[in-house]
């Protein structure tokens, strides 16, 4: 199982007014660092969460579909399915109707029951899923909680501008950090 972003958010869950208020800026002598920040921060929460905060494509690449017919997919919330493909022995490609096929979009992790079961006959990467996830399409969005522990760890980060570069951030997660995210957490045995 193999996740592969397709289109980027289009914008980010919190904007330069929100963060320049939060450090209490007033000038834009900082605006580009912040918004960087604002991009590495928003990434280090969905790489920690699992979660895609903005609405965004991505591909899941599967070697053949489970005997159940139920596919997990671990990024979400999950808001559609765009397309579902598979890949015959010669590597050509055969578009699957996703009608009949159910998307529990909002479960942790989300679930895509294919009705017919389909199992490709190429070994590796035989099925493509490419599914819309995210909160939804602006910072409004995305729960207070998220936002919050983005701006924490945005100031937290701001702080080391100066002993840490952005490309090496993060460099440290603020207190209380952990706290915020917990909920939305993917517990895994």
């Amino acid at each position: 199982m193999t996740y592969a972003p397709v289109t980027p958010p289009a914008v980010e869950a919190l904007t330069l007014a929100d963060v320049k208020a939060h450090l209490r800026l007033d000038d834009g002598l900082e605006d580009a660092l912040l918004a960087s920040l604002i991009r590495v921060s928003r990434d280090h929460l969905e790489r920690t969460t699992g979660l895609c905060l903005i609405a965004q494509t991505w591909r899941l690449y599967l070697d053949s579909a489970p005997e159940d017919g139920v596919i997990q997919i671990l990024r979400g919330p999950v808001q559609a399915v765009e397309s579902l493909t598979l890949y015959d022995v010669s590597g050509e490609e055969l578009a699957v109707p996703l009608t009949g096929h159910i998307l529990d979009g909002t479960a942790r992790p989300a679930r895509l029951v294919l009705k017919l079961g389909p199992n490709a006959a190429r070994p590796i990467n035989g099925i493509e899923i490419d599914f819309i996830a995210g909160f939804g399409e602006s910072g409004v969005d995305v729960p207070d909680a998220l936002k919050r522990a983005m701006l924490m760890h945005i100031a937290r980060m701001f702080a080391f501008r100066g002993a840490v570069s952005v490309e090496d951030q993060p460099a440290d997660v603020p207190p209380g950090y952990d706290r915020l995210i917990a909920p939305f957490l993917m517990r895994r045995l």
